[in-house]
């Protein structure tokens, strides 16, 4: 084994009693009294990374008798802690972007939407200037499942009844078999475009 290895450099080894760090010898601060400052107290509010010395018996007076909001009013008390749940940040709520209410709002994830769409109606309801959800000249909301079933025939959500309806017996033409001389790989997508078009026609659309 060589003692000399880098790998001994690394091991953390319980120091010997000489070798401990040594409690701090300073005098308590504590009036009137020369005992040696081994714990420290905060100073309070507003002076934050700021600490008094005390020996044991004096930092344990000190704290008993601690309190951070001396001096403060009880709505201050209570803002105070309102403000700590979220660090003393400003907050604002979803979608206002940190404007006053009534303000047009522009910004990078809940700005004006313009022609976007906001399906579930999410950030309108919270402010942002957004349309509620994706609808047709109908004025009708057109769900998820309506948009894929018309995206898997190749239509536009504001297609028409009859639109649906040729497209669909246009599509089976293309896709049967028996119009690719008995190739049957293109079942597959055959049957994606005729599950689509029950559902629309379940959904009343065609």
């Amino acid at each position: 084994m060589k003692l000399n290895s880098p790998i001994f450099d690394r091991i953390r080894v319980k120091p010997t009693e000489g070798r401990r760090q040594t409690a701090d010898q300073s005098a308590c601060q504590w009036p009137g009294c020369t005992c040696a400052a081994t714990h420290r107290a905060p100073k309070g509010r507003l002076r934050e990374g700021e600490y008094w010395r005390f020996c044991l018996e004096h930092v344990r007076e000190y704290n008993h008798s601690y309190n951070y909001f001396a001096g403060m009013s009880d709505e201050a008390v209570a803002k105070f802690q309102k403000d700590a749940i979220t660090g003393h940040r400003p907050t604002w709520k979803l979608g206002q972007n940190g404007k006053p209410p009534g303000q047009k709002q522009r910004g990078r994830f809940f700005g004006d939407f313009g022609d976007g769409a906001d399906p579930f109606g999410v950030y309108t309801e919270l402010g942002a200037n957004a349309r509620p959800r994706s609808e047709n000249p109908q004025g009708r909301a057109i769900r998820n499942a309506e948009r894929k079933a018309l995206d898997t025939l190749g239509l536009e959500p504001n297609a028409s009844a009859a639109d649906i309806k040729a497209r669909f017996k246009l599509l089976v033409k293309r896709h049967h078999p028996d119009a690719n001389g008995g190739d049957r790989t293109c079942e597959d997508k055959l049957r994606e475009i005729i599950q689509a078009y029950n559902y629309l026609k379940t959904a009343r659309l065609c």
